[in-house]
């Protein structure tokens, strides 16, 4: 491939095309692991309506399409657009991508709040690993104690929310990692220094 610009643009495309692909291999190992789950019938239904939906998306394009569509669990019932992003800056490649986020609504809705809130922000690129780190904060939270209701991610949410309202900027992503094991340690759970949330 040519030492180019164009070479360059396309070997950052496939590298973000097989990061993508990374993660959503790996959402998908851990469908049911931690939250209720949601009725296989509703996330068929999801990609079903996502067939005529030219991708990769905007989540914008996505909660156009499926946005007033319920997503039930065992524990209560969303809409999907309370789980996906109303905006431009995020990227779905494709109806399984879809179908993994809205799989592990907790996650999602506290997604939807930090990337909705970074789009505010001018000339901010909210993808890649930085984005990667926040879902991964969020998911480990979850795994510390599924059963107290994930009450850690509203509140680490809450406070990345706040971060860019204040400062006008993403904190970083060792800053969002210490702040959700500070709410651990704050309420009886362990965090070790060698755990990712440990810095």
């Amino acid at each position: 491939m040519a030492d180019d610009k164009q070479g360059r643009d396309k070997q950052a495309h496939d590298a973000e095309t097989r990061r993508r692909k990374r993660a959503l291999a790996t959402d998908l190992e851990r469908y049911n692991e931690e939250e209720p789950p949601v009725h296989e019938d509703a996330l068929a239904a999801i990609e079903r309506d996502l067939e005529s939906v030219e991708f990769p998306a905007t989540g914008a394009q996505v909660v156009d399409v499926v946005g007033e569509r319920e997503i039930p669990t065992d524990a209560e019932t969303f809409t999907a657009e309370a789980l996906l992003p109303d905006t431009d800056v995020e990227l779905f490649d494709g109806p399984a991508a879809v179908r993994a986020r809205v799989q592990r609504p907790t996650v999602a809705a506290a997604m939807k709040r930090v990337v909705e809130a970074a789009g505010t922000l001018q000339g901010v690129d909210f993808t890649g690993s930085q984005r990667d780190a926040y879902e991964r904060a969020f998911h480990e939270l979850v795994e510390i104690d599924p059963v107290d209701e994930n009450e850690g991610i509203p509140v680490v949410a809450d406070w990345i929310v706040e971060q860019i309202g204040e400062k006008d900027k993403l904190p970083g992503s060792r800053s969002v990692r210490r702040r959700a094991a500070k709410f651990c340690r704050a309420n009886g759970y362990e965090v070790r220094n060698d755990e990712w949330l440990g810095v």
